[in-house]
């Protein structure tokens, strides 16, 4: 049981420095940036239906 809360905690401990990393070096946002021009093509590519 304590090796299982053991584990449990060095998990969560990894993911809370992983999200940390993430925020500190805005990873995030570098990420959409870096989408950004994949999903504009697609989204150009869709039929548009126009109707009011």
């Amino acid at each position: 049981m304590l090796k299982i809360i053991g584990i449990i905690a060095i998990v969560l401990i990894c993911l809370w420095i992983l999200s940390m990393i993430v925020y500190f070096f805005n990873l995030d946002m570098k990420l959409t940036s870096a989408l950004q021009p994949l999903l504009a093509k697609h989204y150009d590519k869709i039929k548009k239906d126009r109707k009011i």
